[in-house]
This record gives structure tokens, sequence and C-alpha cells, in this order.
């Protein structure tokens, strides 16, 4: 059979050389997943050979890397995850999707790194948060719900939209008793709220977060803390909040003063509460689904920006929870539906 075979143009070698990777482990992925193969003919890095023996497969190849230089433009370094994910949208046929990765910047880290929404389920995030006043983000570990949170603060406070960052957390135990943590109350509560710090440091510098929390800038408490309080002028982050009671969420909901926004974070798969006690994040989605400026955004195993290996742990949990639950249901029939199922 006679090969198929399509150029793709670049713009330079230094643009080749991002698209293809370290040790050229990017167009490998590409070769892998659509049955292709790359060449770099030209000498002047100026295009790349896409051929193989199927059309559609060649087709959906130059998708691929046409995908990839729109973001090897604003990106120095193309991740194995950033490429897995663009060839997972083009199998699934979403490569027009992409599309809606443009090259917003957030911010930038005091490394001089910018922050940009990497996956479309992070830009519809992120253009949520920029339209609603109170935001949901609900998903698995790693897509960037915190982060992209704080980061969306740290611009409205650079910009002069509000006059403070107030982050909260509720402290609950995971496996572990507060009691037995050495130090005050303080030295307890920092650990539930390393993840909120560890952001900040990122996006301002230790120094700089040092000064503007010695200010009042920023705040950082235990959810408890919120009680009786009016936030105005402020950007509030609730985290984990998959481990906040009805009763608390309704409380935090109604600190929301003028001029402010809020994000609640959570993962209903991982709530630290006693059993038989419902996820207040669970109960205010049902209830507030249906009201003007209230956005809820749902990510997915495809948004995880961390190693590869974190979706594919996160899928396994899921398909081994839904096979529990089809269990128990099973378990849960009359005697008389199973000896009904049996003779069947």
């Amino acid at each position: 059979m006679e090969k198929v075979t399509k150029n793709v143009k670049i713009d330079s070698t230094e643009l080749t050389a991002r698209l293809f990777g370290s040790f050229d482990v990017n167009a490998k992925m590409i070769e892998a997943a659509f049955g292709v193969g790359l060449k770099n003919r030209s000498a002047d890095g100026d295009s790349i050979t896409v051929s193989g023996e199927n059309a559609e497969s060649v087709k959906a190849a130059v998708r691929a890397i046409e995908s990839l230089i729109r973001l090897a433009r604003s990106n120095e370094v193309l991740t194995e995850q950033q490429v897995g994910y663009v060839i997972s949208m083009i199998q699934d046929g979403n490569d027009e999707e992409l599309f809606d990765l443009d090259d917003e910047c957030i911010c930038i880290t005091t490394g001089g790194k910018p922050i940009k929404p990497k996956t479309v389920g992070q830009k519809r995030y992120v253009d949520m948060i920029s339209k609603n006043t109170v935001n949901f983000g609900i998903g698995p570990a790693g897509t960037g719900k915190t982060f992209l949170a704080v980061a969306m603060a740290v611009r409205a406070l650079r910009q002069k939209k509000v006059n403070r960052i107030i982050l909260t957390r509720p402290a609950i135990e995971a496996g572990e008793k507060l009691g037995f943590l050495p130090g005050d109350l303080q030295s307890k509560i920092d650990p539930y709220l390393r993840p909120l710090y560890d952001a900040l440091f990122e996006m301002m510098g230790a120094e700089n977060y040092a000064r503007l929390l010695e200010k009042g800038v920023i705040e950082i408490a235990p959810l408890a803390y919120m009680r009786g309080r009016t936030l105005d002028d402020s950007f509030i982050i609730l985290d984990e909040a998959q481990n906040a009671t009805p009763e608390q969420m309704k409380m935090f909901l109604t600190r929301l003063g003028f001029n402010s926004k809020a994000v609640i974070t959570g993962d209903l798969t991982q709530t630290d509460l006693p059993s038989g006690q419902k996820s207040g994040l669970a109960t205010a989605v049902k209830i507030l689904g249906d009201i003007d400026d209230i956005g809820i955004h749902a990510f997915t195993e495809r948004d995880v920006v961390r190693h590869k290996l974190v979706a594919k742990i996160i899928l396994a949990y899921e398909k081994h929870e839904r096979k529990e639950s089809e269990q128990r249901s099973a378990s849960k029939k009359s005697p008389r539906q199973n000896k009904t199922e049996i003779k069947k």
C-alpha cells in the first residue's frame, strides 16, 4: 500500500525542537498514537513530514501537530502531559475545543513563569471565575482547582479589583488527631493550609507574602473562623470544601460582602467527614445550581496536570468504586428478586 504523506509548515528550528521534545519524546508519542512517522526533512527546519498508510491517521496527526505548534509558540517547553492531552482530544474528535486554549496569562510567578490554563477544562474554569461572583470547582486531585483559584485571586489583588485575599479550609482530621500535633492552634492547623501557602509563595515570593500577611492583605484561617464576619472587597477561596458540613457551607456563603468574589473547590470522592455526615459541597451544588451569578465547573481526569500516572490512578479508583456500588446494589435485592433472576 502506498504511503500517504503530508507536510506541516513550521516557523523555525527552535519551534521544531520544542515540538519534537527532548530526545524526540513528543514526536514518538505522536507516532505511537496515530501510527505515523514524523521527519524534519528541511535543513532550515521549516516543515515536518507526516507519513503513514492510513489517510485519516495522517490527517489526525497533522491536526495534533498544528495544535501543539500553537501551544509551543507560547510555552518554552511542551510537557508530555500537554502532548498526551492534545492527542487524546484529537482522538476523541474534540480538537476544535483546543482553539479555546489561547495565550491568556493569569499572572507571573516570582521565577518569571507564566501561569496559564493547560486544558480546555481549566480555561473554562478560569473564564467562569472571571464572570461569576460565586464559583464552584469540583474534581479530582491535580486538576489545578486550588492553584488556578489562587492565581486568579493574586491577579485581582494586583489589578486592585479587591483589597485582600482570604483563604480558608475546614480543619478536618484525615486519619490523624490535631491534639497529638505539637505547638499552639496555629501550628496545629498549618499542615492543613500548606497547599495554600505553597501556591502563594510561588506567585508572590516568601518575603512579599509575609509582608502582605502582616498587613492583613492576605488572611489564611480555618473555616470556623469565618463565622460572624462580612467580607467586603475580598477574593475568598474555600479549599477542600468537601469536608465542610452543610451548616458550615451555608455559613461561609452568607459571609460574602460587596465587591467580593468567592471560589469553592473540592473533590467529592475524598471526603474526610464522619460516616453518614453529608458534605456541604455536594448539598450546595444541588441547591445553588440554577442561580444566576453562581458558576459550577466539574473537572475530569483529563484535566489532571500532574504526573500522567495520577490520571490512571483516578480512573482505576473510579472503576473500583463503581464496581463496589453495583455489588452493594445487587446485595440489597430481596431473596425473591434474586431467585427470579437465577431462574431466568
